[in-house]
């Protein structure tokens, strides 16, 4: 694989291994905040993103509000996987939009609503979630996609334009389906991404992150050996490592009731002096979505 050119304009080396830690699902509910909040604080993580129609959004934004030196990034959400803990849409309540499952939510899997999102209904949500981020006070530094959902023909083009006429990195794997399944899609979903990704994506001037790792919601035994084992493999180039850290609370385990143990690892695992310095050791520099989003801002596009 070629050098990225962006190791050379962050200052690093062709053989650097330059990481963002990265957590998702900031906002889904309230454990996810204040886990966010402390590593932040702690320094062990880099980045995060946030879910816009979350219940907790609100209380998301007023923690970026008061806490502004914190990277953070608008977790573009099209699902709501949880069986009784729900969010919908907060551009439109027409079924006609594909975007609403039959109880009037987001469908629960990406497949479903690749299946029968309008692209046009789907173009005005991402706008109107990025818009409300903006608008409730959080210096946005790039955009993701929850569970891999905006990963289709369909949608892919609405993402991409979003993030240059608003100067923001889009995260999109380039270079493989396996990339695609750490964001969270299944092999097939991963695979047709790829190869839209090759035919149509490298046409267009985005920032490109070389790998894509991240730590399995449905493995919550020996985090901490997990997490070695993933930053020790690490390949040289720009790296987003993904984790899901959430406090154990009442909230979380009736929410996510089957990765809540994950989550809760990935937050005391980040509190871990012992990853810090082991992560040092391995001479691993770690970066934020901020660095990126400067580069981006030289980017034109018209409106």
């Amino acid at each position: 694989m070629n050098p990225n050119p962006l190791l050379m304009q962050l200052g690093f080396d062709k053989n650097d291994r330059v990481v963002i830690i990265h957590a998702d699902d900031v906002g889904m509910c309230q454990a996810t905040i204040t886990a966010f909040a402390d590593l932040v604080e702690f320094g062990s993580i880099s980045s995060g993103a946030v879910m816009v129609p979350c219940p907790w959004f609100r209380q998301a934004a007023a923690y970026c509000r008061h806490n502004p030196k914190a990277d953070v990034g608008v977790h573009l959400t099209l699902t709501s996987e949880w069986n009784t803990y729900r969010w919908g849409p907060i551009s439109t309540r027409d079924p006609a939009t594909g975007l609403l499952d039959e109880s009037g939510y987001f469908h629960h899997r990406a497949h479903q609503v690749q299946a029968h999102g309008n692209p046009q209904a789907v173009q005005i949500e991402l706008r109107a979630q990025l818009q409300r981020a903006l608008d409730a006070g959080i210096d946005v530094t790039h955009i993701d996609t929850h569970m891999g959902a905006l990963a289709h023909p369909k949608f892919l083009p609405a993402y991409i334009r979003l993030a240059l006429l608003h100067h923001l990195p889009a995260i999109i794997p380039f270079d493989g389906e396996g990339d695609w399944q750490v964001l969270g899609l299944d092999a097939e979903t991963a695979a047709n991404a790829a190869r839209f990704v090759r035919e149509y994506v490298n046409d267009h001037e985005l920032l490109q992150i070389d790998h894509f790792v991240g730590l399995r919601l449905d493995q919550p035994q020996e985090r901490f050996a997990q997490a070695k084992s993933a930053f020790r493999s690490l390949q040289p180039g720009l790296t987003h490592f993904v984790i899901h850290p959430a406090q154990d609370t009442p909230e979380l385990r009736t929410a996510t009731p089957s990765t809540w143990q994950s989550r809760v690892g990935d937050y005391e695992v980040f509190r871990s002096e012992k990853l810090r310095a082991y992560i040092k050791d391995l001479g691993i520099k770690i970066i934020g979505y901020k660095a990126l989003q400067q580069i981006s801002s030289n980017y034109q596009v018209e409106a």
